[in-house]
């Protein structure tokens, strides 16, 4: 099927592709299950799907599509769909680097995966618990002789933050982009992180709002999401860049759920050119309490 073009609002700052929300780790803290959320296998569509939908997509050269999940080599056809989308469209990845590094050198040109950008294109989660520092470091190290942007992030969650400190330390030594990110969530009857809207996360009551996203979330079905609450909490989309029709708008959107927030979605950073300040989500009108 030939699709029409799918238009990216210019005050757009992701897009972020869920190849699937399945992971082959189960970190505690993983933001993906924060709240109601429950883990479990999420469907997914063949690559050719995936394709067809992600080349509809018309947009900036400095605003790539974010291949992710869960982990996006878990989809069967993750270097089919790398290799078939629009080479016009820009790719990054998010990763935990737990596929065949050999295979994917092998199929993939490096600058394919690179657009000169601020950070690397390739994003790979050091996760303490789950992985073993000298096997990560020596596959990044391949990957970036290999000729790939790549760098680790590691959350600085305040268990595992001295660990995450001292891998930092070591792969900057070696010559390995290693940046960290805040602990977003609770923690020992804590909640952490920097919000845009810090009544947004946390709460125990709802209130109603007007919400305006800056970012295009996808799920593994190429379902269009208002944030990454509706995602993970499995929410009814609002779109699908399958759904010949569909199109990508800049309005307000009523919602219910402010107090449940996601923290992605309200937390205080740098957008894709590294300005801080950024957050993903503008909200108004929000309810008085008891209404």
């Amino acid at each position: 099927m030939n699709l029409k073009t799918i238009v990216i609002p210019k005050s757009y700052n992701y897009i972020a592709c869920f190849l699937t929300l399945d992971c082959n780790m189960c970190c505690d803290y993983c933001i993906n299950f924060l709240g109601r959320n429950k883990a479990g296998k999420s469907s997914v569509i063949p690559g050719s799907k995936w394709v067809e939908a992600l080349n509809r997509i018309n947009c900036d050269a400095s605003l790539p599509v974010t291949l992710q999940g869960g982990e996006p080599s878990l989809h069967p056809d993750f270097i089919w769909i790398i290799k078939n989308i629009r080479k016009d469209l820009n790719i990054d990845i998010l990763t935990n680097l737990t596929f065949d590094i050999d295979v994917f050198i092998k199929e993939i040109n490096p600058r394919r995966l690179y657009r000169g950008a601020l950070y690397p294109n390739i994003r790979v989660s050091y996760h303490p618990e789950h992985m073993d520092l000298d096997r990560l470091l020596k596959n990044t190290l391949k990957l970036q002789s290999a000729g790939f942007s790549i760098g680790l992030y590691g959350i600085l969650h305040p268990k595992f933050k001295d660990k995450v400190l001292t891998a930092q330390s070591r792969c900057l030594k070696a010559g390995v982009d290693f940046r960290t990110k805040e602990f977003l969530g609770e923690y020992g009857k804590k909640f952490y992180g920097t919000y845009f809207y810090p009544d947004a996360v946390g709460k125990k009551e709802r209130k109603r709002c007007l919400c305006r996203t800056s970012e295009l979330i996808i799920g593994p079905g190429a379902d269009i999401f208002r944030c990454h609450h509706d995602l993970y909490n499995r929410f009814p989309p609002v779109g699908s860049l399958l759904d010949p029709q569909v199109s990508i708008d800049n309005n307000f959107r009523e919602c219910g759920e402010f107090g449940d927030c996601n923290p992605c979605d309200v937390k205080l950073k740098t957008n894709r050119f590294q300005q801080f300040g950024h957050t993903s989500v503008q909200i108004q009108e929000i309810a008085k309490e008891g209404k």
